[in-house]
């Protein structure tokens, strides 16, 4: 994966692309499995300025460069994908439907809460 926990705030505000290099936003957090403590899912920064919001998208498979984290979904799909305001927080009863958007495994029905914020 290439992100070291400790270096995760590094990376902070640095471009998310998608594998064709198109911007998708700027990295704003991550989360992380609550059970394996593995980054799972970025919020990256998307939208224009007045109507921003935090996209999830899925770190597996992403690859970290100097100036961007390379992740491995299309702009498009990122772009549509279950997101925040910028102030805002996931909700634990909405995390299922970040992992079905991008058709990862979710949590069962009533688990504890798999994402915490880094």
């Amino acid at each position: 994966m290439g992100f070291e926990a400790e270096n995760i705030r590094d990376w902070q505000g640095r471009s998310v692309v998608d594998p064709a290099g198109g911007k998708i936003g700027s990295l704003e957090a991550i989360y992380v499995d609550t059970v394996s403590d593995e980054p799972v899912f970025a919020t990256v920064v998307v939208g224009m300025v007045g109507r921003r919001r935090l996209a999830f998208v899925p770190l597996t498979g992403a690859t970290v460069a100097p100036d961007h984290v390379r992740v491995t979904v299309a702009k498009d799909l990122a772009k549509h994908a279950p997101s925040i305001d910028t102030d805002g927080e996931l909700a634990a009863e909405d995390e299922p439907a970040v992992f079905e958007h991008y058709g990862l495994p979710a949590a069962s029905v009533g688990a504890a809460r798999r994402l915490a914020r880094r």
